[in-house]
């Protein structure tokens, strides 16, 4: 998560040739609409000396920086995909580009901040608009130690107005649909402020635009975040319908509000996730029939088995497993992992939480991480990493989504092609989703389904046998 300012639109009125955009009937339409685009959430390169000498290439870098921002295939032509993305409903901060620091703050100095609520809009009763503006900001204290206090009069820190194209500030909305909505960074003045288009519908269910959704990643904004490009995290700047009912802050976004503010001065670990945890309520008993595992990992010759938060860790040539909190061993991973593998050759081991990935090395996190699943070749469709399994005498990984794999190559870092293969095809007998999966023992692939597991030899293409997954647990 980067956590920056938000930034200065620039008004370019330079016209920028763009690649050859598909062939239809709304060319030229289209046409004008990427260059707006791309001048309003990518152009980075206009305070160059020779900007008017690199305005021909800047279009094309821009271009494949928002292809890559949103993980498209990069092209560097405005394509179907990538203008079927741009008109996707959208924050109106920008995703790169041109950033100023509101004398010089990076966040609030005051962890006690207030927000006054100007105007209302018509789509909903103001009671409606108030609950869900206190709800937005509860989001960010859930798991910060702000507080926010509603003012009726007088200039409050964040100031929430709904108004259409030109609204009082340098940066007019576009009517309905488009941007949605954007708010400036901590600072004074406008810093803070949040505004919303009227043109929009604001709803408080699935229909049109939820106003809590857009108004919690608005005030991320206001409290000093900008985009990120984890497509689960609330401040990814394309607008998505999620249920807000028990809505639980992302992962990705409270690491980056933590990072500003740190965590809350009373820890809750239910609220609080990026917390280690000292005690685990109900843990999961390792005899039980119904046991299933959450992913299962080599590391440096020991086996490692992880459920919830817990980990089982078996040593070679021992009969001993002892258990862990994730936590313990590695403070800023996720609570909870959804897959892993060790690449023996690297000497690492990768961890999958929802649409990122970690790289560790012995017990540090590898700079550079985490990273967005869809920078391996991953479409924007799978959410999660059900399973992985390293195959080291070819090093190919396997990651299982539902009854789908994926072959990915280690070596060159790319995805074969021919995936994603039906995991029943090629895998006779695993006819059920898998949930974890390790190479292990002489090389015997062993995939682990519900409460049973797999041995599966890969030359003969064949299972050898089937048990309970807690018979690895010694039961």
């Amino acid at each position: 998560m980067r956590c920056l300012q938000f930034l200065i639109f620039l008004k370019i009125g330079l016209s920028i040739a763009l690649p050859l955009l598909p062939e239809d009937d709304n060319k030229e339409e289209n046409i004008q609409f990427a260059e707006e685009y791309l001048k309003k959430f990518y152009n980075d390169v206009a305070n160059s000396p020779s900007f008017d000498e690199k305005i021909g290439n800047s279009a094309l870098e821009n271009i494949k920086k928002m292809q890559e921002f949103f993980g498209l295939t990069v092209t560097g032509k405005v394509d179907s995909e990538t203008l079927a993305t741009m008109k996707k409903p959208r924050c109106g901060v920008p995703d790169i580009g041109q950033y100023r620091h509101f004398y010089g703050n990076r966040r609030w100095q005051t962890s006690d901040l207030t927000y006054r609520i100007l105007n209302y809009t018509p789509d909903l009763a103001p009671a409606d608009v108030d609950r869900q503006i206190q709800k937005a900001f509860q989001v960010w204290s859930d798991v910060t130690p702000l507080t926010f206090t509603r003012i009726y009069d007088g200039t409050a820190d964040i100031m929430i107005s709904f108004g259409t194209r030109f609204h009082g500030d340098f940066f007019p909305f576009d009517g309905p649909h488009g941007t949605l909505a954007h708010a400036f960074a901590p600072g004074d003045g406008i810093g803070g402020d949040a505004h919303f288009d009227e043109d929009e519908t604001w709803t408080t269910n699935s229909n049109a635009y939820n106003l809590f959704l857009v108004a919690a990643h608005e005030f991320g904004h206001a409290l000093g975040l900008a985009h990120s490009d984890d497509p689960t995290a609330l401040m990814y700047p394309i607008y998505s319908y999620v249920d807000p009912n028990n809505y639980q802050l992302p992962q990705d976004d409270v690491e980056g509000i933590q990072v500003l503010y740190g965590p809350p001065t009373e820890v809750d670990p239910d609220v609080n996730p990026v917390d280690p945890t000292p005690e685990v309520p109900n843990p999961p008993k390792p005899c039980d029939p119904t046991l299933t595992f959450d992913a299962v990992t080599t590391l440096r010759g020991e086996l490692m088995f992880f459920k919830d938060r817990i980990i089982w860790r078996k040593y070679l040539y021992s009969e001993q497993i002892d258990t862990t909190l994730i936590k313990s061993i590695w403070p800023t991973l996720p609570v909870k992992i959804d897959a892993a593998y060790e690449n023996t050759k690297k000497d690492q081991v990768f961890f999958f939480k929802g649409a990122k990935y970690w790289a560790i090395q012995g017990y540090d996190v590898v700079p550079g991480y985490p990273r967005t699943i869809y920078k391996m070749g991953f479409p924007r469709s799978v959410k999660k990493i059900d399973a992985a399994l390293y195959i080291k005498d070819i090093e190919k990984t396997l990651f299982f989504v539902e009854e789908q794999y994926w072959s990915y190559d280690e070596a060159n870092k790319t995805m074969d092609k021919g995936y994603p293969r039906l995991t029943s095809e090629d895998f006779s007998g695993l006819r059920n989703k898998v949930d974890a999966a390790v190479q292990y023992n002489e090389g015997l692939l062993y995939f682990f389904s519900g409460a049973n597991w797999y041995e599966y030899d890969n030359k003969s293409k064949r299972i050898l046998r089937i048990s309970k997954t807690n018979t690895w647990l010694g039961c």
